[in-house]
């Protein structure tokens, strides 16, 4: 390639390096449930983390049967409080903290 040629090209490369890629990009749901999202994410990352441990023999078959129940009733606690009347599915901010403070406890039984 000329001289020319492989400026321009190299400009246009590094810029289209240099262009950082869109966040995970969010669903209209996730958007206008930033709450519920939340929450969710949340009990998906600590039931990850639950298999991490029991994979590294932190914890016992029991113990991650019983964090995994835990999260479970969170989720559906989570999802009566965005069903509950004048909610329109989304979770008032006192809900969210009493959500993130079940949370918060299980990820301490959980471990790192």
């Amino acid at each position: 390639m000329s001289k020319t040629l492989a400026s321009p090209l190299a400009l246009l490369i590094a810029a289209a390096l240099a262009t950082p890629a869109p966040a995970l990009a969010l669903s209209p749901w996730q958007k206008n449930h930033p709450g519920r999202t939340e929450v969710n994410a949340r009990i998906a990352r600590q039931q990850h983390r639950i298999t991490q441990q029991v994979k590294e023999g932190d914890l016992t078959t029991q113990q991650a049967q019983a964090l995994r129940a835990q999260d479970h009733s969170i989720r559906q606690q989570e999802r009566a409080d965005a069903q509950a009347d004048g909610n329109n599915g989304h979770l008032t901010r006192d809900q969210i903290k009493a959500l993130n403070g079940e949370l918060n406890a299980n990820s301490q039984a959980i471990g790192h």
